[in-house]
C-alpha cells in the first residue's frame, strides 16, 4: 500500500511537470516578464539588484549556461522548483500525520491554490522560494523531534537560501523563532551546541548580500518598501488589509470547495495543547497574520502574488485538524473534482494565451534581436557586449542576441561611461535600448 502510494505521488508530479512546461512552452511567443528580468539580472550576476536580492538570477543564468535561448528550459526550471516544494511538503506531512495516503491528499489539495499551478510558468523570486520555504519547515520539525545537528544545518542552509530568494521570506522565519519559543516553553530539550548552528549558516550565506547592502545605499529594501504603497492616509491601514483579506478568501475557495470533499462534517475543534496543531499554526497561519499586521500597521498594500509560498502547508494543517472526519468513501468524489481543477487549470492558461494577443508573452522578442543584430552588423564587425535599458526591452536583447550582451541598468552609474564608447547603436526610435559594443 505505502509502495502504491509513493508511486502515485510521483506520478501526480510527473504529470504536473509535463503539463505546466508543455502549455507555456507551446503557446507562449516569448518569456514572461519577471522570467526575462531575471535573465537580464543574470547577464550581468551580481550579489543582489535594486529590486530583489540574487537568488533567482543565479538560478536562471545556470539553467542559460546549459540550455541557451530555449525558452522551455525556464518553464521546466520553475517547476523544478515547484516540485521540489511538493516533495519536502508530502515528506513534511507524512512525519506529522503518520500516514502516507493523508501526507498526498495534503499535497493533492494544493492544486486547488492557483499559486501552484496557473501562476508557475512565470519563474519569479515567488516561485523561487517555494523549495527552500517548504524545505525549511521540514527541516525546523526535524530540529524539534529529533534535534540532530545535520538537521540544523540543513536548516541554517534552506533559511539562507529563502531569504536570497525574497526578503519576505522573513514572515516564515518570524513563525520558526515562536516554535522554537513554544517548544522551549513546553520542556522541550536543546543540546547547547546546537543553537549556534543555523543562525551562524544563515548570516554566513546572506553575508555577501549584506556587504553588497550596504554598497549600494540598501535600495532593495528601500524598493521593497516603496512597492507596499507606503504610509498613505489613515483609510489606508483599514481598506488594504479589508481588500487583503477579501482575496485570500477568494484565492482559496477552490482549496477549500476540494476539502469540503474529503470531511463528512465540518466540525473544528482546536487543542491548543496539541504540539503538533501549534507548530502547523506557526508556520502556516502565524505568517499570513504578520502579513496582515503589516498592512493594518504600514498602511501597505499587500501584493496577491506575494503570498505565493505562505499557503504550502496548508493542505497539511486541514487534513491534520479534520483527520478523524477525513471520509474515505467519498474519496472517488474527491479525485474527481481534483482531477477536474487539475486538468482546467492547463487548459485555462492555453486559452488565455491564444487568444488574448496584448500580453508580454506575445512580445516578438527574438525577432527584434534580429533586427537589432542586423543592424549593428551592417555598421560594426565586432560582437554586442553591452545592452543599456530597462530589464523588459534590455532584458529581451540580452537574452535573444547570439553574444549574451550583459545588462546595464540606465540607472547604473557604468551606463555613463559606456555610453561614450566608440562602437554604439541608439535604439531610441524603434526599441528603448541603447546597445554597446565596446568600452
Amino acid at each position: 500500500m505505502t509502495k502504491n502510494i509513493n508511486n502515485l505521488f510521483f506520478v501526480f508530479l510527473f504529470i504536473h511537470l509535463l503539463l505546466w512546461v508543455l502549455a507555456p512552452s507551446l503557446t507562449n511567443k516569448n518569456l514572461p516578464l519577471d522570467t526575462i528580468e531575471a535573465l537580464a539580472w543574470g547577464s550581468n550576476l551580481d550579489w543582489g539588484f535594486n529590486k530583489h536580492p540574487p537568488l533567482s538570477a543565479f538560478a536562471v543564468e545556470i539553467f542559460y549556461r546549459i540550455f541557451g535561448t530555449n525558452d522551455w528550459a525556464y518553464y521546466l526550471l520553475s517547476q523544478i522548483f515547484v516540485i521540489v516544494g511538493f516533495i519536502a511538503v508530502y515528506k513534511f506531512s507524512n512525519e506529522i500525520l503518520n500516514n502516507k495516503k493523508l501526507a498526498l491528499l495534503s499535497v493533492l489539495l494544493l492544486e486547488g491554490i492557483y499559486f501552484y499551478n496557473f501562476t508557475t510558468p512565470e519563474f519569479n523570486v515567488n516561485v523561487a522560494q517555494l523549495p527552500f520555504w517548504a524545505l525549511t519547515v521540514y527541516y525546523t520539525w526535524r530540529c524539534i523531534k529529533y534535534d540532530k545537528s545535520i538537521d540544523y544545518v540543513f536548516l541554517g542552509l534552506f533559511a539562507g537560501l529563502g531569504i536570497l530568494s525574497k526578503y519576505l521570506f522573513v514572515y516564515l522565519i518570524i513563525g520558526i523563532k515562536l516554535v522554537f519559543i513554544y517548544f522551549l516553553k513546553k520542556g522541550k530539550k536543546i543540546k547547547f551546541s546546537h543553537y549556534f548552528i543555523a543562525g551562524p549558516i544563515t548570516l554566513l550565506i546572506l553575508l555577501p548580500h549584506i556587504i553588497w547592502l550596504t554598497e549600494n545605499n540598501y535600495m532593495t529594501i528601500i524598493y521593497g518598501l516603496q512597492r507596499t504603497g507606503g504610509v498613505g492616509s489613515f483609510i489606508d491601514h483599514l481598506i488594504y488589509p479589508l481588500i487583503f483579506l477579501t482575496k485570500q478568501i477568494g484565492l482559496l475557495t477552490p482549496f477549500l470547495f476540494m476539502s469540503f470533499f474529503l470531511v463528512k462534517k465540518m466540525n473544528i475543534k482546536f487543542d491548543l495543547k496539541d504540539k503538533k496543531l501549534v507548530f502547523l499554526l506557526l508556520i502556516t497561519i502565524a505568517p499570513i497574520f504578520f502579513m496582515l499586521l503589516t498592512s493594518m500597521v504600514m498602511g501597505a498594500k499587500i501584493r496577491t502574488m506575494w503570498m505565493t509560498p505562505f499557503y504550502l502547508f496548508a493542505g497539511t494543517l486541514t487534513i491534520y485538524i479534520f483527520k478523524s472526519q477525513i471520509n474515505f468513501s467519498k474519496l472517488k468524489n474527491f479525485a474527481t473534482i481534483f482531477l477536474i481543477l487539475f486538468i482546467f487549470s492547463p487548459f485555462a492558461y492555453v486559452y488565455v494565451s491564444i487568444t488574448q494577443t496584448e500580453k508580454r508573452t506575445d512580445f516578438s522578442g527574438r525577432e527584434k534581436a534580429k533586427e537589432v543584430q542586423k543592424l549593428w552588423n551592417e555598421k560594426y564587425k565586432s560582437k554586442i557586449n553591452y545592452v543599456i535599458g530597462d530589464e523588459w526591452y534590455a532584458g529581451n536583447l540580452s537574452y535573444h542576441l547570439k553574444s549574451r550582451p550583459k545588462w546595464i541598468s540606465i540607472n547604473d552609474k557604468r551606463a555613463l561611461e559606456l555610453m561614450n564608447s566608440k562602437e554604439r547603436i541608439s535604439l531610441e526610435n524603434i526599441y528603448p535600448a541603447l546597445i554597446i559594443g565596446n568600452k
